[in-house]
């Protein structure tokens, strides 16, 4: 994460970065690869005298599921957070997916909260409640609530939040909202 100056007289960069990283979803990391190595165990070396129908539905479980763990929790690993001067970007994993990017002119407004737990979202990952609005969550801890002109909020677990809505709300006093009249 880059760190900047803080009080008054700092200015903010061409572009800030934040992240954060959840290390328990790593051992679910695991579990994926254990079962995706079972399914290939089985396939390999079955001695089931059961035939082969329900073999193959094992092997093909496996592997389904090792595959649909292993991805769906590297795919939420981390997530990365970038502001520049037009667009704030969040990039999820370690391929860059799922990604959004908002324009910072759709932003009416950006709010610190120390506690954003996944149980209030209904677990890790992109998340959308109609309630809450959309989120992503790869840990528990502090975060930044967006407040867009359309009426929604999209919330951001990322380490040294605070910092984050700062370098937000500094460049928000430069960007109109879609439709709004010059001053």
């Amino acid at each position: 994460m880059r760190h900047h100056a803080h009080g008054e007289n700092a200015h903010h960069h061409d572009v800030w970065t934040g992240r954060a990283t959840n290390r328990v979803q790593w051992l679910l990391a695991l579990i994926g690869a254990a079962c995706m190595a079972l399914g290939i165990e089985l396939a390999v070396d079955s001695a089931w005298t059961s035939g082969s129908v329900p073999l193959i539905m094992a092997v093909v479980g496996c592997i389904a599921a090792g595959l649909l763990v292993l991805f769906g929790t590297l795919a939420f690993v981390h997530v990365a957070l970038k502001v520049d001067k037009e667009h704030l970007e969040v990039r999820c994993g370690h391929i860059g997916l799922p990604r959004r990017r908002i324009p910072l002119s759709h932003v009416a407004g950006a709010t610190y909260t120390s506690h954003v737990t996944p149980r209030h979202w209904g677990g890790w990952g992109y998340r959308w409640r109609p309630e809450k609005g959309t989120a992503v969550v790869v840990r528990r801890g502090e975060g930044v609530v967006l407040e867009l002109w359309d009426g929604h909020t999209f919330t951001i677990t990322v380490d040294d939040a605070e910092a984050a809505v700062r370098e937000i709300e500094a460049r928000l006093g430069t960007t109109k909202p879609p439709g709004a009249p010059a001053h």
